[in-house]
């Protein structure tokens, strides 16, 4: 039965404040999961669907990337999976006839909450220029559309390709195969909004610019830190390995400016322990820290590292690194009363953080985008390296580097060849493996997306999912310039708000979900997917499409790209849309890694990618070995009257998709506006817990970027920092503001101030309410 989807958009500016939770899942969690799912897919459909999450032989969760375990739960999901699988399956549509009813200006005046609860798309649609209304398009009409803009281009290099992270690897490596076919490296993706100075980091200093460790390695740690990450909310799995890890003898470190549920005790919905209420404590030591210190922090544990007697693993350093003795003079010569300052910590809980990190012998740390999105966080990351590096703790089991990748396959866009700047290797072997010259300038990553349509550089842009508009910084900048284009087109299976920001003319094409089966001429299809610790597996939907209407993503880029290229073009794009299996064959001669992909892939469980660093101590860096680095300390520094802004999601949100209205761990409900702030800072501003402020950013630039209305909530923030929602707030953040080398949004230090306000009118609260002045 179709479900009719609401019609109207909620009250978002009045949210109500409780007290946080010291606890994340247990009942409450599964009590929410069968909730949200029953009334978006039934109870039938909720069952059939949900018990073949993350399972052999069923699909992998379009949430997050975390890996699975060898032995895995009948209900191998989390509470924020399973609201990911039913906004997926959801039984509501959005018809042609819901595109008459509402004109596009209508539209952008909804909240991106709304435009996600209307369900998924049945048909392609189409804005002709000048239009106020989408309408109804056939497939072939569509792509002919894009073909001629295409066509019609000065250059290749005027035409964008975005990629989402939800992407399988077959439909990844076709898409950057036809842009490079097409003759461009303009293949910018969520990557360069999140991980981006991982991979920078952990590239020049390794050599390999993913996570070094697999799941079991978490199980076998004696020391588990965990920076700049919330798991609880954004990887909630991830807890259950840390609670086995606990479990058998591992202390955990929690590095974060934010006290979280998640990382304070798990009550694990699996066991009686966890139901019961009693839990698992996870943290040993909480180190809250202030925005933009942990690179200070990092710097002096090495340093006390050094110092003491048999600290430094001298057999690994004198064999496997380079730089040891220019670095460790930079770390003695670090200034404790700065760290503290940097910091915000206590003298003492920095001894009790080396203590740990001395006794330990096998030591992974984890992180996020609380690491990865400050200007200093490629410096941030290479100190994280330097301490292991110390430690011996690379190419050790139990031991490594642990970025936590955020969406579904995001690391397999990547290693499918997703990326603006490619590697000579890469180019050379499509070359050879197709018979097409392939292009050697490098692309242009988000910003630098932005920044060509802003200026009328780019004049096409494409997206293989994603929600370009709500995902990107400088809200207003990047609206204005995405409504410069001729063409924008949405590769989608829902309604976002980049659906309502539109170029000249815009197409919306639909797309089936991972919960859906994909079948080809050849027969019934699967996709593939690379988790967060590099190990790849097959995913295979179960549930019949949402509508007749719907391509799949591969079969979409192979017809694009048959109209673009022309019938006889070298690549055999009609085979690969009959035949997933050729597609991976190719891959298996292109991508390192992948020999033999198809008969690997089809084992229970995958295959592990090959990583050198963690299988042979082996560093294919330029020195050819692990490399120490010395940075100067840098952290923020705040004029008087001033805070630093951290944007984050609510627990009802997987990056810009909002479930819902509750930050249950955070006790706030029925609202996104709000501003955490330390209690102390808030009265010292004039700000009452409950009072309404408007938040202004401040940039080298001069510009006042305002986003107003916000609830002030007294909260045990660090201080001098604050923390709000994005994408309400991605219109702080400058496009200019990015970190160094990986030009990632540097979205985790924002300077801005606080005007009172009067408490705002009901109103949706969507990205209208945005200025800026």
């Amino acid at each position: 039965m179709k479900r009719k989807p609401p019609q109207t958009d909620p009250v978002q500016d009045a949210p109500r404040v409780g007290a946080p939770r010291r606890s994340a899942a247990g009942l409450p969690a599964v009590a929410r999961s069968l909730r949200m799912a029953q009334r978006q897919m039934g109870t039938r459909r909720t069952a059939l669907t949900l018990l073949g999450v993350n399972q052999d032989g069923g699909f992998d969760c379009p949430g997050c990337a975390w890996p699975e375990p060898e032995r895995r739960h009948r209900a191998e999901f989390c509470e924020n999976g399973a609201k990911a699988v039913a906004e997926e399956a959801t039984l509501r549509r959005v018809t042609p006839a819901f595109f008459a009813e509402h004109p596009v200006a209508g539209l952008a005046r909804r909240s991106g909450y709304w435009l996600g609860r209307q369900g998924r798309l049945t048909h392609p649609v189409y804005l002709a220029e000048g239009a106020d209304h989408y309408e109804p398009v056939g497939w072939e009409r569509a792509l002919d559309i894009v073909a001629g803009e295409l066509a019609a281009l000065d250059s290749p290099d005027e035409a964008l390709f975005y990629t989402s992270g939800r992407t399988g690897n077959e439909a990844a490596f076709l898409y950057q195969l036809f842009a490079r076919c097409f003759g461009t490296n303009n293949l910018p993706d969520c990557s360069n909004l999140c991980h981006e100075s991982s991979g920078a980091a952990l590239t020049e200093t390794l050599g390999v610019g993913k996570g070094s460790v697999l799941l079991e390695d978490l199980h076998r740690a004696d020391l588990i830190i965990v920076a700049g990450q919330n798991p609880g909310t954004n990887h909630p799995r991830m807890l259950s390995a840390l609670e086995k890890a606990k479990r058998g003898g591992a202390r955990i470190i929690t590095v974060n400016p934010l006290p979280e549920a998640g990382l304070k005790r798990f009550d694990n919905p699996q066991t009686l322990r966890g139901l019961a209420g009693r839990g698992t404590p996870l943290t040993d030591l909480f180190l809250q820290i202030r925005l933009g210190g942990d690179q200070a922090l990092f710097r002096e544990l090495c340093r006390r590292v050094i110092g003491a007697d048999g600290g430094v693993d001298t057999a690994f350093v004198r064999e496997h690194t380079h730089g040891y003795e220019e670095f460790a003079a930079a770390a003695r010569a670090t200034d404790p009363a700065e760290v503290l300052r940097a910091t915000g910590l206590a003298a003492a809980d920095i001894d009790r953080a080396a203590e740990l990190v001395l006794n330990s012998q096998r030591t992974v740390v984890c992180w996020a985008m609380g690491l990865t999105q400050h200007k200093h966080a490629v410096p941030t990351i290479r100190e994280v390296v330097n301490l292991l590096l110390l430690r011996g703790a690379v190419g050790r089991p139990g031991a490594g580097v642990c970025p936590v990748r955020g969406h579904s396959n995001v690391q397999g866009d990547r290693t499918m060849g997703i990326v603006e700047k490619p590697a000579p290797a890469l180019l050379d072997a499509l070359e050879k493996e197709f018979g097409v010259p392939m292009p050697r300038e490098h692309g242009l990553d988000v910003v630098n997306a932005v920044r060509a349509l802003r200026d009328g550089r780019a004049k096409v842009f494409f997206a293989l999912g994603g929600n370009f508009v709500a995902a990107s910084p400088d809200t207003s900048v990047t609206e204005a310039a995405m409504r410069r284009a001729r063409l924008t087109v949405h590769v989608s299976t829902k309604l976002n708000r980049s659906h309502c920001v539109t170029g000249a003319r815009a197409l919306i094409l639909p797309v089936l979900g991972r919960t859906e089966r994909d079948v080809q001429a050849t027969g019934e299809q699967f996709v593939t997917v690379e988790d967060s610790m590099g190990m790849v597996h097959a995913s295979r939907g179960r549930l019949a499409p949402a509508s007749e209407h719907l391509l799949s993503e591969a079969a979409l880029v192979c017809r694009l790209a048959r109209r673009v290229l022309g019938p006889d073009h070298p690549v055999p794009w009609e085979e690969f849309e009959a035949d997933y299996a050729a597609i991976r064959d190719r891959i298996a001669r292109v991508v390192p890694g992948f020999d033999d992909f198809n008969a690997r892939v089809a084992r229970p469980g995958g295959f592990a990618l090959p990583h050198a660093p963690r299988d042979e101590r082996r560093f294919p860096t330029a020195t050819g070995k692990a490399n120490f680095t010395a940075a100067p300390l840098q952290y923020p520094h705040l004029p008087p009257g001033r805070l630093l802004l951290q944007t984050l999601r609510s627990h009802d949100q997987y990056n810009t998709t909002v479930y819902g209205l509750d930050d249950r761990y955070r006790g706030i409900t029925g609202g996104r506006r709000v501003v955490l702030v330390h209690p102390a800072d808030a009265t010292a501003l004039g700000l009452p817990d409950g009072s309404y402020a408007d938040l202004t950013s401040e940039w080298d630039d001069g510009v006042e970027r305002t986003a107003p209305g916000f609830r002030v909530v007294h909260y045990p923030t660090a201080p001098g920092c604050a923390a709000a929602y994005f994408p309400e707030t991605n219109v702080l953040v400058p496009l200019d503001a990015t970190a160094d080398v990986s030009n990632t949004p540097a979205s985790k230090s924002v300077v801005i101030r606080l005007t009172p306000c009067a408490e705002p009118r009901p109103a949706a609260g969507g990205p209208a309410s945005d200025k800026t002045v």
